[in-house]
């Protein structure tokens, strides 16, 4: 699990580790990696601490050779890390954007390289890309991030297409989620007046760590939308673009910050639990009004079992029907 210090990654691994598997996790953060391996000990699994920076391929190939050195093989790789500017495009800087996509896009490009490099001789094993929304739609004053997520979607496609044509057994699949309550927002470096927050709805990390736990059981699957606004966003993406990018131009900017100084870490170029010694945790401070559960994720997970309630339900609608019309015709 990369990017396993806080958020969404933590949560993750919580998760794997309460079906009692053995987890690796990489990240920058000394604090937060040590914290994440307690939680995942608690939970029922085996920690394995790598710190490392996804940026960095060589650093990465070495942290995939740890983890098989010490589990025997990979069977699951979960990409999650990225970093972040909250800012107008034009108050980034080079070096900036440049970091951000190393870290957001390149780290996922460094992860599946390590991974497919133990994965494929064994023929077997799951790529799981923790997306967003965002992969599809971009917001304002993350271009950098957006950006980098439109990159990891057709990076996927293309791999997906690679394995297909290979009869691989290798799977990789893509999990695009909503708006998280997780403490990205108070450690990406913010040039904007107010604190940033994610727009709602807002939903806990949990939810979409179940999304990933159950992905990484089922990456024939090629993708999986977690949460009725990503559905809702990707959705009105697809019919109406240019509406859509006119309303975020009216509530993107207002709706991305709450009142107050943000004091932001920024997290951009070092950990940001660093020399203060932090755990951030999974969630961020949206615990109030963040949902703890998604409908629409259950759905997404069990298909196959709304299908056969669909099915059956039609049916059974279908012969009401028909005794209704015999009756009136009686």
């Amino acid at each position: 699990m990369t990017g396993a210090s806080g958020g969404v990654g933590r949560a993750a691994a919580v998760a794997f580790a309460a079906r009692g598997d053995r987890v690796a996790l990489l990240a920058r953060g000394r604090e937060g990696l040590a914290a994440a391996a307690d939680a995942v000990q608690r939970a029922g699994g085996e920690a394995l601490v790598v710190p490392v920076d996804m940026a960095d391929a060589k650093a990465v190939d070495n942290a995939a050779e740890q983890v098989v050195d010490a589990f025997g093989r990979i069977d699951v790789w979960v990409n999650n890390a990225f970093a972040g500017v909250f800012a107008p495009f034009t108050e980034i800087t080079p070096d900036e954007y440049r970091r951000v996509t190393e870290v957001t896009y390149l780290g996922y490009v460094f992860g599946t390289r390590a991974a497919l490099r133990h994965m494929l001789p064994r023929d077997r094993g799951t790529i799981v890309q923790v997306g967003s929304a965002l992969a599809y739609r971009g917001l304002p004053l993350q271009s950098a991030y957006c950006g980098a997520k439109h990159a990891i979607q057709g990076f996927n496609e293309s791999l997906r297409c690679e394995l297909l044509h290979q009869g691989s057994g290798v799977r990789t699949t893509m999990v695009q989620l909503p708006a998280l309550n997780t403490p990205q927002f108070d450690w990406v470096l913010n040039r904007m007046p107010g604190r940033a927050r994610p727009m709602p709805p807002v939903y806990q990390p949990e939810v979409a760590a179940r999304a990933i736990v159950h992905a990484a059981g089922h990456g024939r699957r090629r993708e999986y939308w977690v949460g009725g606004s990503t559905v809702g966003t990707l959705i009105a993406n697809a019919v109406a673009p240019g509406l859509l990018e006119r309303y975020l131009a009216r509530t993107g900017f207002d709706a991305q910050q709450d009142p107050g100084e943000h004091g932001g870490t920024g997290n951009l170029w070092s950990p940001a639990d660093g020399p203060r010694g932090r755990d951030f945790g999974a969630h961020g401070r949206f615990d109030g009004e963040a949902y703890p559960a998604s409908s629409q994720g259950w759905a997404s997970r069990n298909r196959g079992r709304v299908a056969k309630a669909l099915t059956v339900g039609a049916g059974v609608g279908v012969l009401a029907a028909r005794r209704l019309t015999r009756t009136s015709t009686s």
